[in-house]
């Protein structure tokens, strides 16, 4: 799985607090081997976001991602729910 990384993921994914990115990271293993997990919580999202994907890092934490080839993915952006704003 080759994973690439939006500006916008990286300047979020630097703004979380430690304890979230030790969960991002472990969240991202999981991803690698199965992007479907049921501990992802991965589905399709609606709306002006209809074309992209997400998955669960904590409660109300996601990762936002785009399919974008076989075995490639984008991740967009990382956040609570407001990411979808």
């Amino acid at each position: 799985m080759k994973i690439y990384f939006s500006s916008r993921f990286r300047k979020s994914y630097k703004k979380l607090p430690t304890e979230l990115k030790a969960r991002a990271k472990k969240k991202e293993e999981v991803f690698r081997r199965d992007i479907f997990d049921p501990k992802l919580k991965t589905h399709k999202l609606r709306g002006k976001f209809k074309e992209y994907w997400s998955f669960s890092v904590s409660g109300s934490y996601r990762i936002m991602f785009d399919l974008v080839g076989e075995g490639e993915v984008v991740f967009i952006d990382v956040g609570d729910h407001d990411i979808y704003n």
